[in-house]
């Protein structure tokens, strides 16, 4: 009796370990803004989802210099950002939408 409870925990032991938990980690690039005064952003991708229909959108939840931003819509075939309330942004220079539509390699072709 004793040696089937071992054999029961040593079995627990090993299937708790061989788990594969997900990994939690986020892409971030530095963006030199201004050179001249030395300013530069960090961003960092904390979610990302890309949209069934339309290859070229993406949901993403980005932080900007560790500021948590809300998720948007990111429009890389036309280079906007669509706002949870429904507002359409462009992208700026150095904008996040740049920085998830280069590097996933969207349509922009």
């Amino acid at each position: 009796m004793n040696r089937i409870k071992i054999v029961a925990i040593v079995f627990l032991l090993i299937l708790s370990l061989s788990a594969a938990y997900p990994a939690f980690a986020s892409v971030c690039r530095n963006y030199d803004v201004d050179d001249r005064l030395h300013q530069h952003h960090q961003i960092c991708i904390i979610s990302i989802n890309r949209s069934a229909k339309n290859y070229w959108e993406y949901r993403a939840a980005v932080s900007v210099d560790g500021v948590k931003r809300p998720t948007e819509v990111y429009n890389c075939r036309e280079r906007v950002k669509v706002q949870d309330n429904g507002t359409i942004l462009p992208f700026e220079q150095k904008d996040p939408g740049e920085m998830i539509c280069s590097f996933f390699n969207s349509s922009r072709r």
